[in-house]
């Protein structure tokens, strides 16, 4: 593929990488600050933005910015019904308008909170280990979660994403907390703390606890290689079910779609 890198930080950079040892070229990358970008663009020039990924000839997108700055990107790009990936996280509350956006102009985009196999096999874990406790009115639940202090967003949108895999089988629980707690919290409160210190590439765990005992999962990134490769995967994969009449056009995807022998 001809592949069009919108964000060219560590992440960008990272992504390079993967892009070119799976045989793909990066044929542009494009950002606001980077001073080795191929193009550099004004924050805000959704214009300068899509004519950069067309002039590239790119026949994939993988978009990797920042939370204040995604939205407007997407609907920048997604006109060009070049098939997207999108890793920045910290727009869920956005998902319904991009994917009305993608439907009503035929563009096709994919998106996950994390793109790491190991990430999306814990959330089945997790799903498991809440359906089983549910069934044990002495458990209670919360999540912590750690990353580096470079980090834009607080939860991180893997953890969000955790607490909705655990909300779905642990009936108790149905309301997400994510500041500090004043006063004692409520029984039907999850609460999804989070650490930003260092260079920790991202650190999740599930605490499922009572009086007897506590049941901890968690999962450890080493790097973030994991989620480079995963994103690049995933835009392969979108591409190629797009063209074998898999999936539609005009839609939004997650890892599910895109995985569908895995998950």
């Amino acid at each position: 593929m001809k592949i069009a890198l919108v964000g060219y930080g560590k992440m960008g950079h990272m992504l390079e990488q993967s892009a070119l040892a799976f045989g793909h070229s990066v044929v542009s990358t494009i950002d606001v600050f980077a001073p080795d970008a191929k193009v550099k663009i004004s924050a805000g020039d959704s214009k300068a933005l899509a004519d950069a990924v067309v002039s590239s000839g790119a026949d994939g997108i993988i978009e990797f910015t920042h939370p204040s700055s995604v939205l407007e990107n997407i609907k920048a790009l997604l006109p060009l019904k070049i098939p997207m990936v999108v890793g920045t996280t910290g727009w869920n509350d956005k998902k319904e308008e991009v994917a009305s956006l993608a439907a009503k102009c035929g563009g096709t985009i994919m998106t996950s909170a994390n793109f790491s196999i190991g990430v999306n096999i814990l959330y089945k874990i997790v799903e498991d280990a809440a359906r089983l406790a549910n069934k044990f009115s002495e458990y209670d639940a919360a999540i912590w979660e750690m990353h580096h202090n470079q980090k834009a967003d607080s939860p991180s949108g893997t953890a969000l994403e955790i607490a909705n895999h655990l909300l779905s089988e642990f009936k108790r629980k149905n309301s997400i907390v994510t500041n500090e707690f004043k006063e004692k919290p409520l029984p039907n409160q999850l609460h999804v703390s989070s650490t930003r210190c260092g260079t920790v590439p991202g650190t999740h765990k599930v605490f499922f606890d009572c009086e007897a005992d506590t049941i901890e999962i968690a999962h450890t990134a080493r790097s973030r290689k994991g989620f480079a490769n995963g994103a690049v995967h995933a835009l392969e994969n979108l591409s190629s079910m797009l063209k074998e009449g898999k999936l539609n056009s005009g839609a939004l995807y997650g890892m599910n779609d895109i995985f569908p022998e895995l998950f």
